[in-house]
C-alpha cells in the first residue's frame, strides 16, 4: 500500500473497534463521526427530512437533472454511522451521477437490532415509491453493512410485491453475518482496518441469538431472482472480500445481471478516499455511470407487478 493510501487510512483506522477494548455504541460512534466525516461536495445542497419514518439527509447536486433518484443506505456495522458521515461519499455519487439522493438514518443496534434496519429501509423505499417516485427513475445503493442491507431492502420489496428499483450499487458489502467467507481469516492481518473479533462484535449487536443465516441478515444465503442489475465492488485486502464474490456469484446463479469489480491492494470501502486516491475516483465514475446507464429501463418483470398501495 503505498504512503498516499495509507494516510488516507488513518482516520478510518482511529475509529474502528478494536478487539482488545471494546468501547461502548455511543464512544464507538462519536469516534466514528469524528474520524469518518467528510462535508459533501461543493455545489451539492443538504437538506434534512425525513422519509419513511426515519430522519434523512437529501443531498441535491447543481447538475442534477431529470427525474432520477438515489436512495442510500450508509455503512458502519449496522451500530455506527450516519447520513451526516456519509454526506461526502453519498455526494459525491450523486455529484457524479448527477442525481438527487436520500440518505436514511435507520434505526441502529444495539437498541435496535435486526431486523430494524430492514424495515426502516423498506418504508423509506416504500414511502418513495407512494409519493410518485417512477422505480424506472429509482436507484439504491449502500457500502459495508448498507450494501448488506440495500440487498435485504430489496428482497423485502420483492416480498412486498413492490416493483424493483432501476439498478443497485453496493460498496463492500456485509452480506454475511455468519462470517463463513474463508476471507474473513485468508485476509487477517492483511486487512487494515479490521479483525474477525471486530466484525463479530458487530453481528453480535446486530443480530444477538437471532438466526444470522436469515436471508434479510445475510443476503449471500437468499434466492435473489428478481432483483434489478447489481455492481459490486469491493477491495482485495478486506475480510469481507467473499462476502462480495459470493453475493455476486449467488446474484449470477439467480438470473440477476451482475459486474464484480475488486480492486487489487484495496481496502474495505476504498471509495470514501475520493481525492485521495485514484482507484477511488475511478471506481466512484464507475459506479455513476452504472446508475444512469440503467435509469428510465425498467426491470424485467416489473410490468407483471401489482401497483403500489
Amino acid at each position: 500500500m503505498s504512503r498516499q493510501q495509507r494516510d488516507a487510512l488513518d482516520a478510518v483506522l482511529r475509529s474502528a473497534p478494536r478487539s482488545e477494548t471494546r468501547p461502548t455504541a455511543e464512544e464507538q460512534r462519536s469516534g466514528f463521526a469524528a474520524a469518518l466525516t467528510r462535508p459533501a461536495p461543493e455545489g451539492v445542497v443538504t437538506r434534512r427530512t425525513v422519509l419513511g419514518g426515519r430522519p434523512a439527509l437529501e443531498l441535491e447536486p447543481a447538475e442534477a437533472s431529470g427525474r432520477g433518484r438515489l436512495l442510500y443506505l450508509h455503512g458502519g456495522g449496522y451500530v455506527v454511522g450516519s447520513p451526516e458521515t456519509h454526506a461526502g461519499l453519498v455526494g459525491e455519487l450523486a455529484r457524479r451521477a448527477g442525481l438527487r439522493a436520500v440518505s436514511v438514518d435507520y434505526r441502529l443496534a444495539p437498541e435496535h437490532p435486526f431486523p430494524a434496519a430492514v424495515d426502516d429501509g423498506i418504508a423509506a423505499y416504500r414511502e418513495l415509491l407512494a409519493a410518485g417516485t417512477d422505480p424506472r427513475d429509482l436507484v439504491v445503493a449502500g457500502d459495508s453493512a448498507g450494501g448488506g442491507l440495500t440487498i435485504a431492502t430489496l428482497l423485502a420489496a420483492r416480498e412486498a410485491g413492490l416493483p424493483q428499483p432501476a439498478a443497485a450499487v453496493v460498496f463492500s458489502p456485509w452480506a454475511d453475518l455468519t462470517l463463513a467467507g474463508g476471507s474473513i481469516r485468508s485476509k487477517e492481518g492483511t486487512d487494515p482496518i479490521f479483525t474477525e473479533a471486530d466484525v463479530r462484535a458487530f453481528a453480535d449487536l446486530y443480530v444477538g441469538a437471532g438466526d444470522r443465516a436469515h436471508p434479510l441478515a445475510s443476503p449471500v444465503f437468499a434466492d435473489l431472482t428478481g432483483l434489478p442489475p447489481l455492481l459490486v465492488q469491493v477491495g482485495a485486502n478486506e475480510l469481507l472480500l467473499d462476502d462480495a464474490v459470493r453475493l455476486a456469484g449467488r446474484a449470477g446463479a439467480d438470473d440477476v445481471e451482475v459486474t464484480l469489480e475488486v480492486g487489487a491492494g484495496l481496502p474495505h470501502v476504498f471509495q470514501h478516499h475520493y481525492g485521495h486516491l485514484d482507484e477511488a475516483d475511478a471506481a466512484l465514475d464507475r459506479a455513476a455511470r452504472f446508475l444512469t446507464a440503467h435509469l428510465g429501463a425498467g426491470h424485467p418483470g416489473a410490468d407483471r407487478l401489482e401497483p403500489v398501495r
